[in-house]
């Protein structure tokens, strides 16, 4: 394992040392100290390593991430995982805005609440809340599941595409073209399965469903507005 610092590197330092010379020295496991809420963190990664951030991380922590699994072990600030493609990240805390943000693929865990905008535009990963999320969140989602352990703020799945939310608590609202469904055998199971990796022990029987109804897919002049 290596130790990084971030007192006495900058994350300039930091990131290009974990794209170019992290690759060809072998160490599969490093760990990150005095993060102190900086920026941009352990961005863009593309090799299957370990990171584990202790402390609290800035905006946009393992934005872009590929095949690496990073763990913070604090508060992030917007846009955790935003983009990201593969592998996972997990917050031991809480997270600020537009966490998992048009992110392509992987597995985001947080284990506190997410606020607003949470999962805004996901394109095809797995996120799981283990508290609540703020209002907006899964706005415009297209693919990949939403899983919330607590409540769900206000208009929950705006302008939703493919994908579906799980929520255990209390929704306050949903968006347009939002709707709650039943929950199928195959829902159970995926539900399941994500809680599992997660690490969050609930029954997938608590949950509810929400998925598009479809009615933003086509324009419709005569709608004036109203979904």
């Amino acid at each position: 394992m290596e130790r990084l610092d971030l007192s006495r590197l900058s994350v300039r330092e930091l990131n290009q040392y974990l794209h170019h010379e992290l690759p060809k020295n072998g160490v599969d496991e490093v760990e990150i100290v005095n993060p102190s809420g900086l920026h941009s963190i352990a961005a863009g990664l593309t090799v299957p390593v370990k990171i584990r951030v202790l402390g609290h991380a800035g905006y946009f922590l393992a934005g872009m991430n590929q095949r690496a699994d990073v763990t913070v072990h604090g508060n992030v600030g917007w846009s955790v995982a935003e983009n990201m493609m593969s592998g996972s990240v997990r917050v031991k805390g809480f997270a600020s805005e537009c966490a998992g943000a048009s992110a392509h693929g992987g597995l985001l865990v947080v284990q506190g609440s997410a606020s607003s905008r949470c999962g805004i535009s996901m394109k095809g990963v797995d996120i799981v809340i283990g508290e609540d999320v703020g209002h907006m969140s899964a706005f415009m989602a297209q693919a990949g599941h939403l899983v919330v352990c607590g409540n769900a703020g206000a208009s929950l799945g705006d302008s939703l595409y493919e994908a579906v939310l799980y929520v255990r608590g209390k929704i306050h609202s949903l968006g347009a073209d939002a709707r709650e469904e039943p929950m199928m055998e195959d829902d159970y199971r995926k539900v399941d399965e994500l809680l599992r990796k997660a690490g969050i022990d609930y029954s997938s029987r608590e949950f509810k469903r929400v998925a598009s109804a479809r009615s933003l897919y086509h324009w419709n002049a005569e709608a004036g507005q109203e979904y």
